[in-house]
């Protein structure tokens, strides 16, 4: 497989697993909470993305169905705060420290990829199985983008490159081609994803009526199949219930439905029967000259007289009145024509989704931008931001309601109003996380879903409010130091969440109500954090009788202990020594 290569790529290929695993705190006054009290599972969290990306691993892992990014598109433009913000100090920071001293010579596509591999290397980790990843891109690094897209996730998982008309304004001002679409690079986590079905349009159930009826809209389709050849058994002559005539599917084609489900279906016209017509030529020719079996029967009629052709034409007419429905299987061109079979309204399935997003669907620039200087009362913080129906449509690609969604460039905040909103027209449950570097993460990204929670607009145009909340977070301390220590301003919860999402991988309820070192069971195994920032705990007989619960094993971390392993091994306690045997991750 072919792989890009640039000057840096050695220092962060694995650069992911170097970061350092920083505790989320939580600022309560600047979330919101529901009517029942609950940030309903939303987070946004102000920090460097790389760090909050690492943060969330432990809990978050393999459980992300759908991300989203728009990350910085390196257009040269570095003023443009949102989306070129390569140049950032903290970026060029970052890159001094990981890559070295030689990053200052980089060119900007080398620093843009520098700043994306590890970035998607964890995003990749935090999706699910069955989960997608959608990116936004233009011109300029979008074949970068798709290299190293392939080398982390697998040409194999590639799905689209979806183009998104993102104006309608005709450009004259461009030199060379005006560009009118947008990229986004669909890779799902596994090969065998499937995109979810959109609805369908108004338009595409207006083909569907009920000329003879029917209690259910229906629209007609051919009612044979491609492959004759290898589906001999389904060539076979039809004699016809209103002509008497023989009917055979088209040549290389074999009816829809098996003989016998045929007859049954035919039943309904009139009486029929399998009779041996020594047709074998015909059907041959229908095969393109394949062998066939000579022993097949036709499906004929019993009474082929003209007074029951006759009644299985007035049998039509009642139908094209309105009076009786046709059978599944009827007949065009007045009951004298060839055979169709209904496809009913209820059954279709939902529209397949293209590479191309027309903007009459999923939104501009320009009407995004008029969204926000709306819920900003007429000032909009960003230029270019994407509309919410943009997003939304990639959520109804990957996921269903109830789906977990993150955008780690969250820029304005739009995947959290694709969220809201789509819970709110849906009764879903989906929720967000939502990452943010600049400072702009409480005023402009958090207080967006602020005001989408709470209403916006005025006059005609307010928007009411929507019973929604999440929680702000702030990245806090490294829970390690460089020597393998457990910082200091680290506290109890804090450790105890990061200790069972690494050992059990299994969502956290806290458990210390019932004692304060529990930390929940799984498997059969129970699990104690015996450990208190700046003391020592030792694991004893004593404080063995206090734990209230016991499994198998019982597994308990603490700095020290009393007991042999011998006895510990009776008694089926594991001791785990606070922080040797914490995992990192």
């Amino acid at each position: 497989m072919p792989t890009l290569n640039w000057m840096g790529k050695e220092k962060v290929v694995n650069h992911h697993r170097d970061v350092p695993y920083r505790v989320l705190e939580r600022v309560p006054e600047k979330g919101v909470l529901d009517s029942h009290g609950s940030d309903c599972g939303n987070m946004v969290i102000h920090g460097d993305n790389l760090e909050a990306l690492k943060a969330l691993l432990p809990e978050y892992e393999g459980r992300v169905d759908c991300v989203y990014i728009d990350p910085p598109y390196n257009t040269g433009n570095e003023g443009w705060v949102y989306n070129d913000n390569v140049n950032d100090p903290r970026i060029r920071k970052w890159l001094g420290q990981v890559v070295g001293k030689e990053g200052e010579d980089f060119s900007r596509h080398d620093k843009w990829l520098c700043m994306m591999y590890p970035r998607l290397q964890l995003l990749r980790k935090l999706l699910a199985p069955t989960g997608a990843i959608f990116i936004s891109i233009d011109d300029n690094e979008l074949f970068n983008l798709k290299l190293i897209c392939d080398e982390i996730f697998s040409p194999s998982c590639f799905v689209a490159d979806v183009s998104w008309q993102r104006t309608l304004t005709k450009r004259n001002d461009s030199k060379g081609v005006p560009a009118e679409t947008e990229h986004l690079l669909l890779y799902s986590k596994t090969s065998d994803w499937v995109p979810n079905r959109l609805k369908r349009t108004e338009g595409m159930n207006s083909g569907y009526s009920s000329p003879d009826g029917d209690s259910r809209p229906w629209t007609s389709v051919t009612c044979s199949a491609p492959g004759a050849s290898t589906h001999q058994g389904m060539v076979y002559a039809i004699q016809h219930p209103i002509t008497g005539g023989w009917m055979y599917p088209p040549v290389g084609r074999c009816w829809s439905l098996g003989q016998d489900r045929m007859l049954a279906e035919m039943n309904k016209w009139a009486p029929y029967e399998l009779r041996n017509l020594n047709d074998a030529d015909k059907r041959r020719e229908v095969c393109a000259g394949a062998e066939v079996d000579d022993s097949l029967c036709g499906i004929a009629l019993v009474d082929d007289s003209t007074e029951a052709l006759e009644r299985a034409k007035a049998r039509y007419d009642r139908g094209a009145r309105g009076e009786q429905p046709w059978p599944t299987f009827f007949f065009t061109s007045k009951g004298k024509g060839g055979m169709r079979t209904k496809k009913y309204l209820e059954e279709s399935s939902g529209r397949v989704a293209t590479n191309f997003w027309p903007a009459g669907e999923v939104g501009t620039t320009d009407g995004a931008k008029r969204l926000l200087a709306r819920i900003f009362e007429g000032s909009a913080p960003f230029d270019t931001p994407k509309p919410p129906e943009l997003i939304e449509r990639c959520i109804q690609l990957a996921c269903g309601d109830d789906a977990l969604v993150l955008d780690s460039f969250a820029g304005s905040g739009t995947t959290a109003h694709a969220v809201i909103k789509l819970n709110r027209e849906d009764g879903g449950s989906r929720r967000f996380i939502l990452a943010e570097l600049d400072d702009y993460a409480d005023t402009v990204t958090a207080e967006r879903v602020r005001r989408v929670i709470s209403g916006y607009g005025e006059g005609n145009g307010a928007v009411g409010g929507i019973d929604s909340g999440f929680s702000y977070y702030e990245l806090g301390p490294a829970l390690f130091r460089e020597d393998g220590a457990i910082d200091p301003a680290v506290t109890h919860a804090d450790l105890t969440r990061y200790v069972w999402a690494t050992e059990t991988r299994a969502p956290y309820e806290d458990l210390t109500d019932e004692h304060p070192y529990l930390l929940g069971e799984h498997a059969q195994a129970v699990y104690y954090l015996t450990w208190e920032p700046g003391e020592e705990t030792t694991l004893t007989y004593d404080l063995l009788r206090g734990l209230p619960r016991k499994g198998s094993p019982t597994v308990i971390f603490a700095d020290r202990c009393a007991i042999a392993p011998e006895r510990l091994d009776e008694m089926g306690v594991v001791f785990k020594r606070v922080p040797d045997q914490i995992a990192r991750i």
